[in-house]
């Protein structure tokens, strides 16, 4: 009965607007969505949600196309101080900050205004941070199959700041070293030593 209940309640959902959806919303945290201030807020509501989570109708391979180049060039090459916004899926509050991306390339090369498009690919949706870190790095490998990749984030989290714990000047760091970078110290210090040039706190 209750697996009925829940197909029938998901049916006439989705007969909904997205903004009646947000209608809703708003009376129910005590709001009048008819009021002045709120009459276009579902409206604005919806394009500001689509344009946020934008990411999910990005391809990785479409960002890339025609942006990989055969390079004779096997050095360190560093993406630094990439500013990126994102949405906590947990709370659906943003979270933002910095990426540093770097890689040693293996015959080829990525366009260099590539690599913050595809960090946004992966920010510009529902996200956590680790797991943002995580596919900006398994993407380079996949596209050009480096030495190694690295991928630094810093960033602060409104639902810390915000909600919870309220610590306003927090900052979590997550990083993900991977072939050359994880397994030779010294390229993974050399790329470190290079990023904290610009200020960075970890």
């Amino acid at each position: 009965m209750a697996s009925n209940n829940s197909t029938l309640e998901a049916v006439t959902l989705s007969d909904v607007s997205t903004q009646d959806l947000y209608r809703e919303i708003l009376t129910r945290i005590g709001e009048d969505p008819s009021r002045d201030g709120l009459l276009r807020t579902p409206e604005r509501m919806e394009k500001a949600m689509a344009f946020l989570t934008r990411g999910y109708t990005m391809d990785v391979t479409e960002v890339l196309h025609a942006a990989l180049f055969d390079v004779d060039y096997d050095e360190m090459v560093i993406v630094k101080d990439i500013e990126f916004f994102s949405m906590c899926e947990h709370h659906l509050l943003p979270f933002f900050g910095k990426a540093h991306v770097a890689y040693v390339p293996n015959g080829k090369v990525i366009g260099l205004s590539k690599i913050p498009r595809l960090v946004d690919v992966f920010a510009r949706r529902l996200q956590v941070q680790e797991r943002l870190t995580r596919q900006i790095g398994e993407a380079i490998t996949e596209a050009i199959h480096p030495q190694g990749v690295a991928v630094i984030l810093e960033a602060q989290h409104l639902c810390m700041m915000m909600r919870g714990v309220e610590k306003q000047h927090s900052s979590t760091v997550t990083s993900a070293m991977l072939g050359v970078f994880k397994s030779q110290l010294q390229t993974r210090n050399e790329f470190l030593s290079l990023v904290r040039r610009n200020g960075s706190s970890f």
